[in-house]
């Protein structure tokens, strides 16, 4: 158990990521992705910008401005589409992995599961229940971010094992999640998850059929017929979370398969995070998920997606799907930190 008691401190180090990276992973896709939207966002500036133009009369301050956002357009989209024809085409050969299929057979199907809880009083005991009550599970631990409500104590009440985090912040709630489930020796998995009910405890299942193929198996929001319609996650931030997903894939390509960048819930190898728990940063926000996704790829570790049901939570939402905007900055910084292997929370 020491190296998992060194855990928070090795954490500190916090390793840059892509510091050492080799010239054939340079993530060229996920360059030539951005420059493309970037030329054509400016192209669609500059023929919108004929509404202000005409309208207020603004030919003489705006004309010149139209004219280059369109002609100048031209150039990132090219660049865009050359990063990415060549990357696809020509360097994905040297970076898909040659090994054969991953099958690591699962010793003990029980997992150790640990949820996250902000003021979730009025959903936390119901998660915490369906969640013991499921003949895989051998214990349920809850971290509470330092909640001003009952959330502790209901969920201690339903018989999770509680813990208090007091630094403010989804990713040091979620770090502290992690970190206390792997003490645990004897469960091969964690399930990290929410205490808000928007997950259920049957898709642990489906989770543990995957587990022979990966280290990570992350669940995905994205399979419509396993979305109940009226959610947090709008439409906006749905297609949203599947193209942040997609340059993440882009990012780390032919590693991977990735469509949701949000979910909570996933289950990990107890090794696993181990390994990987000293390159995450808790610091990281609400975008921690994107940033453990990041990382555990950077540590050549497999990820896996699967379609988890996904359901109306309990209470009101404190995190990125508070309402489209807070999504839309949730999203753009984990663009930022994909781009900038997460240098500006080091």
């Amino acid at each position: 158990m020491a190296g998992v008691r060194g855990t928070t401190a090795m954490a500190k180090r916090f390793p840059a990521l892509g510091s050492d990276q080799h010239p054939f992973q340079k993530p060229l896709l996920l360059y030539g992705v951005l420059c493309f939207v970037l030329g054509l966002a400016m192209y669609l500036t500059g023929v919108l910008l004929v509404f202000p133009r005409y309208l207020l009369n603004l030919h003489k301050l705006l004309d010149p401005v139209a004219e280059a956002l369109v002609w100048y357009s031209g150039v990132p989209i090219m660049i865009g589409i050359t990063l990415s024809l060549f990357d696809l085409l020509y360097m994905h050969k040297h970076k898909k992995p040659n090994v054969p299929v991953r099958f690591t057979p699962v010793q003990r199907r029980r997992v150790t599961v640990a949820l996250t809880a902000y003021n979730d009083e009025e959903s936390i005991a119901g998660a915490v229940e369906d969640f013991l009550l499921h003949p895989l599970v051998e214990r349920v631990i809850v971290v509470s971010n330092n909640s001003s409500d009952r959330t502790f104590e209901r969920a201690e009440a339903a018989g999770a094992i509680t813990f208090n985090e007091t630094a403010p912040g989804y990713g040091r709630c979620v770090f502290r999640c992690l970190s206390e489930a792997v003490r645990f020796e004897d469960t091969e998995f964690v399930v990290l998850c929410e205490g808000d009910s928007t997950f259920r405890a049957y898709d642990i299942e489906k989770l543990l059929a995957y587990a022979p193929h990966a280290d990570i198996v992350n669940g995905t929001r994205t399979v419509e017929p396993l979305r109940q319609y009226l959610t947090q996650l709008s439409v906006f931030m749905y297609y949203g979370n599947i193209f942040v997903g997609k340059l993440l894939e882009a990012k780390h390509l032919g590693r991977g398969t990735i469509t949701d960048m949000g979910t909570t819930y996933k289950l990990c190898r107890r090794d696993a995070l181990i390994r990987l728990l000293p390159h995450l940063n808790p610091a990281v926000n609400l975008e921690f998920n994107a940033h453990l996704l990041d990382t555990a790829l950077y540590q050549d570790l497999v990820l896996l997606e699967c379609p988890i049901t996904f359901h109306p939570r309990i209470g009101f939402s404190k995190g990125g799907n508070v309402d489209n905007w807070r999504g839309l900055v949730v999203g753009w910084r984990m663009i930022v930190g994909l781009v900038s292997d997460w240098k500006r929370y080091a």
